[in-house]
């Protein structure tokens, strides 16, 4: 059965933009039938749909509610400049680290990421090279604000988002699972010259400051992408993402 969509609901969907009101009802949304779609194959649990009458016909779904919605409405809820004919609210999952996991992986680090766009885009990154898990700072973005999950087009649901304390992660990387720990640096060593582990931790910094001061104690080797402009007049840095593609590309190769 289908339901009328009500000013209440229309309420908490605006609400959830904000993560005090995600936390709060344990709800995040999700726009699109790509990005629905997957969430569908994997295992989380959507707590309800919203179906844009004018541009869809609404699906039943066992177990899961089903409201309509008009133009106007769909415009009210939706977070994109041209709204999906089809919104979803899903559960917040709740996932804990287990170092120990890490052990026989390539995993990413961030920290302090600010940009949702950006973090998005590293999900997939890291859903395309086959890393599974990616630790972000307690000061990060939000995976499950609407840019980020809108920006991984799905890739959330394959790789495993945590929030630590930095340092105290770093700290127990280093002391437990004892993979090199590397970083981004103009001042590294040209990643192509150099001989790359198949596991180990890549950190990444924040799209301004790079990596800080106190993370750097724990970089075993620094890595640099060169450029190949052939006057010295190119770009000062990459896109935080940009980088990230290039590094995990790198590793990678050295498998093939």
């Amino acid at each position: 059965m289908n339901h009328k969509l009500s000013k209440a609901k229309i309420s908490l969907i605006n609400s959830l933009i904000y993560p005090k009101y995600r936390n709060k009802h344990k709800l995040f949304i999700a726009e699109g039938q790509k990005i629905i779609t997957e969430i569908f194959k994997s295992d989380y649990k959507i707590n309800s749909i919203i179906f844009n009458l004018s541009k869809t016909e609404p699906s039943e779904f066992p177990g899961i509610k089903t409201f309509t919605c008009t133009d106007d409405e769909m415009k009210k809820i939706s977070n994109l400049k041209n709204p999906s004919p089809v919104l979803a609210l899903v559960n917040l999952p709740e996932k804990k680290l287990n170092i120990f996991e890490l052990k026989d992986e390539l995993c990413i680090a961030i920290e302090d990421i600010q940009d949702p766009g950006n973090l998005g885009t590293l999900i997939r990154i890291c859903d395309w090279f086959g890393i599974k898990n990616l630790v972000c700072s307690k000061n990060s973005a939000d995976i499950f604000n609407p840019k980020t999950i809108q920006a991984t087009m799905g890739s959330f649901v394959r790789v495993n988002v945590f929030y630590e304390d930095f340092n105290l992660f770093l700290s127990e990387y280093k002391s437990k699972i004892k993979n090199p720990i590397y970083g981004t640096f103009l001042d590294g060593e040209n990643i192509y010259k150099t001989e790359l582990p198949k596991y180990a931790l890549l950190v990444l910094g924040n799209e301004g400051h790079g990596i800080s001061k106190q993370t750097k104690t724990f970089i075993d080797k620094k890595l640099f992408i060169p450029p190949f402009d052939k006057y010295g007049n190119h770009a000062e840095s990459l896109n935080i993402s940009v980088a990230a593609g290039i590094v995990c590309s790198e590793f990678r190769r050295r498998l093939i």
